[in-house]
């Protein structure tokens, strides 16, 4: 199958993808280290796809992730690179069944899938293998973690025609199981060349041990750039989420305690903008491709110095340049891994008001199984919708509904311009995520 990098905006690859390109079109198996935000999705996906039949049914290809959200968005990615390519997404939190019925339709090329529905289909045998010679594990040092390790196993075992394996990550790791058949592989390193030097650290402390005031003067002073702030549990994240709602900044929050729909939304507002600030655990470190994050806050110090990378590599992302602050009580320290020299960041005596975001989310209840397309979205917003092109954002559409980011200026007056108005001939509803 043919691509074009021209739909994800990319006129040309960086060194580490014509690398990857060249190695994997070999057919060798690959081992690649990369940091994130080096755009390593991509880099797999060029050499994947090439080789992909398109005038077969078959199964051929697949690509495990370790989170739902990097299941989605590897899946989209993918389709937006090709036309011809048939792919499913396969994760937790929705009936295996709905899945199994879309794609005994779909007659996938290529799966993305987390690891424990991607074994639950092939122990069913919802998935046929015969035909599926290449597997890719992106974030590998997650997945094959000792937790893990039973699952990705049983996996493996359940394809026996093998024949290119490629494996990614963000922090090296000598530890690839056995059973991963990566005993003769090609391996690819790009870490030396980090961007470290992209990344300003800084230090804001904190004069009392609960942070909350601290954390919501340096958002303030950080106006409407995009945040991404890091706490160590769920219970944190709701807590400070709470906190920052009701002193009236644009906040959401991201774990793997909430709904997959709620996490979706959350997720698609501050991707589109239309909120400045994600407050999450963990989860959001690995894997989710969020551009233009200015700043990264630590709340919680990361556990080790790879949750520190992983964090940190949310931000300054591919050419870009970003911010990571730590926030310390009076009792807490540097982490002796963090060696690079840290800034003091002196909050001022009074900030300014929390300032709302220019975007606001759209929601569409109809999606990509209404036969709804982004131009559709496009095409009804300009016509009925009254709206020029360049007060419509990002727009994203999910199977069941869909998202699009509008100038806040105008969204009242949208929706009650378009309020009962068919779209592509379907009656549907129109409201505001969020606020």
């Amino acid at each position: 199958m043919n691509y074009e990098l021209s739909r994800l905006g990319i006129s040309a690859l960086n060194a580490m993808q014509q690398d990857m390109l060249a190695t994997a079109r070999k057919g060798a198996s690959v081992v690649l280290l990369s940091p994130t935000g080096s755009g390593k999705t991509l880099a797999y996906l060029l050499p994947l796809i090439e080789k992909l039949d398109a005038k077969s049914d078959d199964l051929q290809a697949l690509v495990i992730v370790p989170s739902r959200e990097l299941a989605i968005q590897t899946a989209d990615v993918a389709r937006r690179l090709c036309s011809e390519l048939r792919v499913a997404a396969c994760y937790g939190g929705r009936p295996a069944m709905e899945e199994h019925q879309q794609m005994r339709g779909l007659k996938p090329h290529l799966v993305a899938a987390t690891p424990g529905r991607l074994l639950d289909h092939l122990q069913k045998g919802n998935l046929l293998t015969q035909n599926v010679s290449t597997l890719v594990i992106d974030e590998f040092d997650k997945s094959l973690e000792l937790g893990f390790r039973e699952q990705m196993r049983d996996i493996i075992s359940l394809l026996p025609h093998l024949q290119q394996r490629i494996l990614l990550s963000a922090t090296d790791s000598e530890d690839i199981t056995s059973f991963v058949g990566t005993d003769r592989h090609v391996r690819l390193n790009f870490l030396d060349e980090e961007g470290d030097d992209r990344i300003r650290l800084l230090v804001v402390k904190s004069p009392e041990k609960d942070k909350l005031q601290t954390l919501y003067r340096l958002l303030c002073t950080l106006g409407t750039q995009k945040s991404l702030v890091f706490v160590g549990y769920r219970e944190s994240v709701e807590r400070v989420g709470d906190f920052l709602e009701k002193q009236g900044l644009m906040a959401d929050i991201f774990h793997g305690g909430m709904e997959q729909r709620d996490r979706e939304r959350a997720l698609y507002r501050f991707m589109n903008g239309s909120s400045n600030v994600l407050v999450s655990t963990d989860l959001a470190s690995r894997g989710l491709d969020i551009t233009d994050v200015d700043n990264v806050i630590h709340y919680h110090l990361p556990s080790n110095e790879e949750a520190c990378t992983h964090r940190n590599g949310r931000t300054a992302r591919w050419d870009m340049n970003g911010n990571a602050y730590f926030i310390l009580g009076p009792e807490e320290h540097l982490p002796e891994y963090i060696s690079d020299e840290v800034e003091t960041l002196a909050l001022p005596a009074r900030v300014p008001a929390p300032q709302k975001p220019l975007w606001v989310t759209l929601y569409i209840g109809k999606g990509k199984k209404d036969k709804i397309s982004r131009g559709d979205i496009v095409g009804f917003l300009t016509k009925q919708g009254g709206l020029e092109a360049s007060q419509i954002g990002r727009i994203d559409v999910l199977p069941h509904w869909s998202y699009v980011a509008v100038e806040r200026s105008i969204s009242r007056e949208l929706l009650a311009r378009i309020k009962g108005l068919k779209i592509k001939g379907l009656k549907t509803i129109y409201a505001i995520a969020g606020n």
